[in-house]
């Protein structure tokens, strides 16, 4: 339970910026990288939800132990789900701000 929004996903931002088609705009967009990483986060989290499902539903594999992962793996998602919206809201707000006072 050690799988969170770490360090290699946040790092991921640059990286993700610097493969943006620079169509669309000609300054990287940060904010979208941001998102983009969070999005990730969520998406592997879900994918383990997913997993944890499948053994309860394919594999009727519905012991109080799998159950009890199963939970944990939604709050789990939930909480990241959470989070994101948050520090999304906060940065955004925060830009709102900058953008105003500029």
């Amino acid at each position: 339970m050690t799988d969170t929004v770490n360090t290699s996903s946040i790092a991921s931002v640059a990286l993700i910026n610097q493969q943006r088609p620079t169509s669309r705009t000609a300054t990287p967009n940060w904010f979208e990288a941001f998102a983009s990483a969070w999005g990730n986060a969520l998406n592997n989290q879900a994918d383990k939800v997913v997993q944890q499902a499948d053994l309860i539903g394919d594999q009727g594999d519905d012991s109080p132990s799998t159950i009890t992962l199963l939970t944990a793996q939604s709050l789990r998602l939930s909480f990241l789900s959470n989070s994101a919206q948050s520090s999304i809201d906060a940065v955004g707000k925060g830009l709102e701000t900058t953008a105003r006072k500029g």
